[in-house]
C-alpha cells in the first residue's frame, strides 16, 4: 500500500482513526443534551447566574 510507506502517513492515519473512535465513543456514552436546560451561548448581561467553575462561586 503506497499510502503507508512512510512513518508520517502511518502516524497521521493512526491519529485520525483514534480521534474518530474517541468522538464516536464519547457520543455513544454521553447523556442526551436537554436544550431547555442549557445556558445560552452568550450569557453576558443576561441576568443568569453562572454555575460550574470555582470562579462562579459567590463571594
Amino acid at each position: 500500500m503506497k499510502l503507508l510507506e512512510n512513518k508520517q502517513s502511518v502516524f497521521s492515519l493512526i491519529f485520525w482513526v483514534l480521534l474518530i473512535a474517541f468522538i464516536a465513543w464519547d457520543f455513544a456514552k454521553s447523556a442526551e443534551i436537554d436544550l431547555r436546560q442549557e445556558p445560552p451561548l452568550i450569557a453576558a448581561g443576561s441576568g443568569k447566574a453562572p454555575t460550574g467553575a470555582h470562579c462562579s462561586l459567590p463571594k
